[in-house]
């Protein structure tokens, strides 16, 4: 299992604005220079790649922000919506440092460069990076591993699925995608090898069009099952109610907007790990780590199971997942093969964090280009 892992080690004293903060506040006034107040850590930014109130990844992170207003009374949060992945981050987490915000959460994949640059301009600012492998003095990440949920979304899909075709709707060829789109796989043919999944890229996080279009596609094609990892689920779950085909969630639970075509899902629970990371911050105890969580922890919930689903179909996936909190199923022990028919993890052996986390093939049985 992959436990939430925190390692803090930093000293400070980050609580209210001191004679510094405001000298340099003056100087900057005065001199007109590029001259900033001394980060306000009771001041905490957070940027997201799309609307916080898309249903989906975004509003995951907003759900998590508004937990972190709650747990510390008088905290000021900002949001800036809709931010591409490009230099734009950079322009607005420097908009962000000259109003005093100590602590930024830099939400999406591509961000991390850009934190990862700025952090060295400004090293009293803390930035916290949703996953990633880089770190630096004043920048770590965060993550929960949902894997282990899609594995048993993807139980639900193999049992549930007449076709055995199952579909996937991603936005990017990133890892965090193949992650979901492999253990979905492995999950369905763990209980019906006959599965075969078909993989669909829309090049954007949030594009309504291409997606309901890549849902009636699949329906055309006999695929009766589809999942998906984009930032705009309402839309997924709206064209499958027309098609009739059957969906799995991901992000946000959406189960009350999909009717009868819902099947499961996986959502993020970003708040616990957010006041924590703050916490540890205020606290002077924090030190830049990868931080991560899991179903275990409950920083990744598996969804309700809708009406379709048969109470043998649940018993079964419950069990597996008490196998998989147990330590007794680790969905990335061998043998993994990928398409080619390459093995990437011998019987026996387990795939390593660092792998995982950088994961760019899809395995046997998938249908769809990982390059």
């Amino acid at each position: 299992m992959r436990p939430l892992v925190t390692v803090q080690l930093l000293k400070s004293n980050p609580r209210g604005r001191t004679m510094k903060s405001h000298l340099l506040t003056a100087v900057a006034l005065v001199t007109g220079t590029a001259a900033f107040a001394e980060p306000d850590m009771n001041k905490v930014g957070f940027i997201y790649v799309g609307p916080a109130a898309d249903y989906g990844y975004n509003m995951s992170m907003d759900l998590g922000r508004i937990e972190v207003e709650k747990d510390f009374p008088g905290m000021e949060t900002q949001v800036f919506e809709a931010i591409p992945e490009t230099a734009e981050v950079s322009r607005v987490m420097e908009r962000m440092i000259r109003s005093d915000t100590g602590i930024i959460f830099a939400t999406s994949y591509g961000y991390l460069d850009y934190a990862i640059e700025l952090g060295e301009k400004y090293p009293d600012v803390k930035f916290l990076h949703a996953g990633g492998m880089k770190t630096s003095d004043n920048v770590g990440t965060y993550w929960a591993d949902s894997d282990d949920g899609m594995y048993l979304a993807g139980m639900v899909a193999g049992r549930m699925t007449k076709s055995n075709k199952l579909g996937f709707i991603g936005a990017f060829q990133i890892p965090q995608l193949f992650r979901s789109i492999n253990a979905f796989t492995l999950g369905a043919q763990s209980v019906n090898p006959d599965v075969t999944m078909t993989v669909v890229w829309t090049g954007g996080w949030w594009e309504p069009q291409k997606e309901a279009d890549a849902v009636a596609a699949f329906a055309d094609q006999g695929i009766d099952v589809v999942a998906e990892q984009v930032d705009s689920p309402i839309t997924i779950a709206e064209a499958a109610q027309k098609t009739g085909t059957m969906i799995v969630g991901k992000d946000v639970d959406v189960s009350d907007r999909a009717g009868d075509v819902w099947l499961t899902g996986v959502s993020w629970n970003w708040g616990p790990m957010m006041v924590e990371q703050v916490q540890a911050i205020q606290d002077g105890t924090w030190t830049p780590s990868h931080v991560r969580g899991d179903l275990k922890s409950g920083h990744a919930v598996l969804d309700p199971f809708g009406p379709k689903v048969p109470q043998e179909v649940v018993d079964e996936v419950l069990a597996a997942k008490a196998k998989i909190l147990s330590g007794e199923l680790d969905i990335w022990s061998g043998p993994i093969v990928t398409q080619s028919g390459e093995t990437i993890v011998p019987d026996g052996d387990v795939m390593k964090m660092e792998a995982i986390e950088s994961m760019g093939f899809m395995v046997q049985g998938v249908t769809g280009s990982a390059s």
